[in-house]
């Protein structure tokens, strides 16, 4: 069995073919090991770990606004009177108004990727988990914790948990939002 540099026998020809090949045409190799190799964390153009805040005071007029966007006029939102006997005692802030809080700080880190002009479209792919665990009253300061919590390389995803507190530190809501880079290559229609 014919030997190779450093001595060592080759298992079959097809080895020997493929070894004396790579031999002839050194250069080649070395353009062979300058292709692109599997992103690392950093090439993800987000970390573990990296967050983003957005905190907004919520007035009647955001209550409002948002119910004439939504159709939402439910009376938990509107009617002063109705929740002044309710447990609450007085007018609560819609959910899908927090989630949407939740989505501009997913767009504060997306935009941070775009700012890189990376060749990749970061897009949502939506919420998890959401949890509204303390109501949200007229008059309360939100504020929107966005971390980014898991990475998956191959799948070129990213999951991010949110926190929601108010200006007491109380949590007021949760959810998990995932984020997708989607190569420009790949023309969706």
């Amino acid at each position: 069995m014919p030997a190779l540099a450093l001595n060592r026998p080759v298992a079959d020809t097809r080895s020997v073919v493929a070894v004396a090949a790579w031999a002839k045409f050194p250069i080649e190799l070395k353009i062979m090991s300058d292709l692109p190799q599997k992103p690392s964390i950093s090439e993800f153009h987000v970390s573990l770990g990296e967050t983003v805040k957005f905190s907004k005071t919520i007035s009647e007029s955001d209550i409002y606004l948002f119910a004439g966007i939504t159709g939402d006029f439910s009376a938990h939102h509107v009617n002063e009177e109705y929740m002044r006997t309710s447990p609450f005692g007085q007018r609560i802030a819609h959910g899908a108004l927090l989630v949407g809080f939740m989505s501009t700080t997913s767009s504060m880190m997306i935009a941070r990727c775009v700012e890189k002009s990376i060749e990749e479209t970061p897009v949502s792919l939506g919420y998890d988990r959401i949890r509204f665990v303390k109501p949200v009253f007229i008059g309360d300061t939100v504020t929107v914790v966005y971390t980014i919590a898991t990475i998956d390389h191959e799948k070129r995803r990213a999951t991010a948990k949110i926190e929601i507190s108010n200006q007491r530190g109380e949590v007021v809501a949760v959810g998990n939002h995932i984020f997708k880079l989607v190569s420009r290559a790949n023309r969706i229609s």
